[in-house]
């Protein structure tokens, strides 16, 4: 359960930072950064969102191991592969290397998450939910 809600509370900060972004680059009228700010919003608000919500309605598969292993990998991964993805689009190569590594091991996180959902997440699961909620059709 705790990882759901320390999902979904980064996923309201990579909101804030992806609507700051979008403002700011508007203002300045400067789209350079585009597809950080797209990335942000995709990666850091809606699927960190979405895996909030999915651990919060799965308790089960939140306290796995690989839960744990999908969280850290994927907020250590994520702020390094925009980093390097910002450098990039601003023409600094500098931090290449960030690009090299770190999209890969966030990859490597969504798998996780991925085996996860197959491995704890059954139709039983889904059927109780449904129960609790008065809704008995899928």
């Amino acid at each position: 359960m705790r990882m759901g809600v320390w999902f979904l509370k980064l996923a309201a900060l990579y909101f804030l930072i992806g609507v700051s972004m979008g403002i700011v680059m508007e203002m300045m009228e400067d789209h350079s950064l585009a597809g950080a700010h797209a990335h942000i919003n995709l990666l850091g608000w809606a699927s960190m969102g979405l895996f909030g919500f999915i651990y919060l309605l799965f308790p089960k598969a939140s306290e796995t191991r690989l839960a744990k292993l999908h969280f850290w990998l994927y907020n250590v991964s994520f702020p390094l592969f925009m980093l390097g993805l910002s450098f990039f689009l601003s023409g600094n190569t500098s931090l290449n290397v960030l690009l090299m590594i770190f999209p890969n091991l966030l990859v490597i996180s969504v798998i996780l998450f991925v085996i996860n959902m197959f491995l704890n997440v059954k139709a039983e699961d889904v059927t109780q939910l449904l129960k609790k909620s008065g809704n008995t059709s899928l």
